[in-house]
């Protein structure tokens, strides 16, 4: 008799352990110890996924067959999608990974897993079953990467293969256990069309960025976490006419456009020896040997900023970059932090005159209470009475929250025509400039 004929036949099974697992789950633990001892399980991870489950399915039918098990059908592909999952997936979050309508996944414990849906946060349901449930998952992301994660080195950054990013902490810096932090990425992004349809900024505002792209403006994406500015670089980055050449640099690989001229770059950390590092600074010197028509970098955190601004001033228009900010002003200000940071003898008033020669517009993302990202402010750079400014060009004025949680508001224009639509003249492009008008609705 087999070892689940005596478990299915004994009616006085520790009354703990009933409630805690079901019988497919003690199906899974039992296959699950076979596969390991006895599957190549490497051999397998790296099958496509039809090939992937017909392995698992065949071997698994193979040991069910051995041990002359009565299964239902329905349970057997249970057992086998949760061993899939397992073994060779994410475990538990192979489901939140499959739900495209999720954008965020945060494991803050076994049994505290949160989504964002819709700009909302919600529990999850999904549970893992303890600690070194959570750990073994953040070993089988980042195993194949030939990262490591200890505690010595209690922190990683990831991407999964369909390019989401991940990043795990464990103990002793994560003080109540394991956690993990995935940012998942459409397969299919969004466009300028799509981000107007949600309400994120006007038509009019979405014409007068795409312009401002074409007629090679270098851009400066500001806001907070979560904000939605990768969304709105990849968006704005469409614009980009077809022909030019692409240095894409960024800290993880998130930027998803295709061109025909593109070279993707990516930072590197240190390795477990300490070195090989390579920082987001030194890709953006490198690029500049690259004869690129445009540099985009996916985000400034540091010393770079001065590389970037240089590269913006010496002829390589229509840049564009993220950064950190609740407000223009305050994207400003985190640069001159950041060019301070690189050490170069530089007083402010230097600093801020490379801002003017440098950056064109600032477009300001918020996220909101109802969930909803929103252009907040388009502002033009400008030297006005000797101090550099950040003229809103359009703002969105927010004047409502209603009973269902929704922000009613409206994208206006401030009144100001900014200087761009000489440069619009020179490129070729015709723009109405009666949506200047101040008060406009946009």
């Amino acid at each position: 008799m087999s070892w689940i004929e005596k478990t299915s036949n004994r009616k006085q099974v520790d009354a703990k352990w009933a409630v805690t697992q079901s019988q497919v789950d003690i199906w899974v633990k039992h296959y699950k110890s076979r596969l390991i001892k006895e599957a190549n399980l490497e051999s397998i991870i790296v099958l496509n996924p039809m090939e992937r489950k017909q392995t698992i399915e065949r071997l698994v039918l193979q040991m069910i067959n051995e041990e002359r098990v009565i299964i239902p059908n329905d349970q057997i592909e249970e057992i086998i999608q949760q061993l899939i999952n397992e073994s060779v997936g994410y475990g538990p979050l192979e489901a939140l990974l499959r739900d495209d309508s999720i954008t965020e996944i945060m494991v803050n414990g076994p049994n505290d897993v949160f989504i964002e849906r819709n700009g909302k946060l919600e529990q999850s349901g999904v549970r893992f079953n303890n600690d070194e449930h959570v750990r073994h998952i953040i070993d089988r992301i980042i195993a194949p990467l030939g990262r490591r994660i200890d505690e010595s080195s209690p922190m990683v950054d990831a991407r999964l293969l369909d390019g989401s990013r991940v990043n795990a902490v464990i103990p002793p810096i994560s003080l109540d256990g394991p956690s993990i932090s995935i940012r998942k990425f459409k397969k299919d992004p969004f466009s300028l069309e799509d981000l107007m349809a949600f309400d994120s900024f006007s038509m009019e505002m979405g014409e007068f960025l795409k312009a401002a792209v074409q007629a090679k403006t270098n851009i400066l994406v500001s806001g907070g976490t979560g904000s939605g500015k990768t969304t709105l670089l990849n968006v704005l980055s469409a614009s980009i006419p077809k022909g030019e050449r692409i240095v894409t640099i960024e800290d993880m690989a998130e930027l998803r456009f295709s061109y025909d001229n593109l070279v993707r770059l990516e930072a590197r950390p240190p390795n477990m020896e300490g070195t090989g590092e390579v920082m987001i600074r030194h890709l953006v010197k490198n690029a500049l040997r690259m004869r690129p028509d445009r540099i985009i970098v996916g985000e400034v955190r540091g010393s770079e900023a001065i590389d970037m601004l240089q590269a913006m001033n010496t002829g390589h228009e229509g840049s564009l970059t993220t950064v950190h900010a609740n407000s223009p002003k305050d994207a400003l200000g985190r640069l001159e932090a950041m060019v301070i940071m690189a050490g170069l003898p530089l007083t402010v008033d230097v600093i801020r005159g490379y801002f003017v020669g440098a950056l064109d517009l600032i477009v300001q993302t918020s996220r909101f209470s109802d969930g909803k990202r929103r252009i907040v402010n388009i502002a033009e750079l400008i030297e006005e009475d000797g101090e550099i400014i950040a003229k809103d060009i359009f703002a969105f004025h927010r004047q409502a929250t209603l009973a269902d949680g929704r922000i009613e508001g409206e994208f206006r224009a401030t009144g100001y025509r900014p200087k761009l639509m000489d440069r619009f003249t020179s490129y070729g492009i015709v723009f109405d400039e009666t949506i200047f008008k101040e008060g406009m609705y946009v």
